[in-house]
């Protein structure tokens, strides 16, 4: 008989998406296992109407399926990267970090158009994207946006938007990257820290040794050095972040954004260091941002 393992997952097509992945690397190299894809609704999903730092911030997707972690419910959980808090519910752990996909932002026209028009107004709910959206194109408008990438799809095709931001990430795991109009490098747009990363999470007395193959070295150097940023700079608030880390054998090149809401001002930077120092290059560059927006 196969062992049974229980993947605990959102109830979006891309959720669902992203756990099937993991599924297919576990069943791959562990014939003898059996992963299924159990689906739960989590708050973050029900709340739409308003922007997750008035309702809770983003860990409000994964709160259920941290619970149903503890109860024994589901075996793993797996998340979007960007979405899991800094700080973990007791007993859990991130346990592997899959192979990143682009981790770029993207924007989408409305049907039938090939670009913005002058003052057009853009989707989003993301202050790191509207904050280096205005940098790039200042006669933008910003409206809110929520949803998962069906429903923003289609708000943006039924109501007064001229196009929308999403990460490409979640648009070529669904197959449907076509739909893309414009890439924005990492210098124009600097992603959410772990933006292109799934995260497995599981319980810490437990044996996973069937995600060793589920786990990509370079996404985890990448992910420690992003997540070291955000945790540095209070990420888990309300003030804008960004970070990104990119790998080249034993070297990492990080990028960062960070806004001080005391004093108003908005800094950029970047920095060169070693991959066995990843949380040490994002802790780094977390403090040269500080320092800039106070000087």
């Amino acid at each position: 008989m196969k062992k049974l393992v229980r993947i605990g997952s959102r109830e979006s097509r891309l959720a669902i998406a992203q756990a099937e992945e993991v599924k297919r690397t576990i069943e791959k190299y562990h014939p003898y296992i059996h992963a299924k894809v159990v689906t739960m609704k989590t708050t973050g999903d029900r709340i739409l109407n308003r922007s997750l730092e008035k309702v809770g911030g983003k860990g409000l997707f994964v709160k259920e399926l941290d619970q149903a972690l503890k109860r024994g419910e589901i075996d793993l959980a797996v998340h979007s990267l960007k979405d899991v808090p800094m700080i973990l519910e007791d007993g859990l752990d991130i346990l592997a970090y899959t192979k990143r996909e682009d981790p770029r932002d993207v924007l989408l026209y409305k049907p039938g158009r090939k670009q913005i028009p002058e003052k057009g107004v853009i989707g989003s709910a993301s202050k790191r994207r509207i904050l280096q959206l205005k940098e790039l194109n200042p006669s933008w408008n910003f409206r809110l946006i929520r949803g998962n990438v069906e429903t923003r799809i289609r708000k943006l095709a039924e109501e007064e938007y001229d196009g929308t931001v999403l990460a490409a990430a979640g648009l070529y795991r669904l197959g449907i990257g076509d739909c893309i109009g414009r890439v924005f490098s990492t210098e124009e747009v600097i992603p959410a820290a772990g933006q292109g990363i799934l995260a497995v999470q599981g319980r810490l007395d437990e044996d996973y040794f069937y995600l060793k193959e589920v786990d990509d070295k370079k996404s985890r150097f990448a992910a420690l050095a992003e997540r070291e940023f955000i945790r540095i700079l209070d990420g888990g608030c309300t003030s804008p972040t960004a970070a990104y880390a990119k790998i080249e054998g034993s070297s990492l090149f990080m990028q960062g954004l960070y806004l001080d809401e005391e004093s108003g001002r908005y800094v950029k930077d970047n920095l060169c260091g070693e991959v066995g120092a990843c949380q040490e290059a994002g802790k780094r560059l977390a403090e040269n941002l500080k320092r800039k927006c106070r000087e």
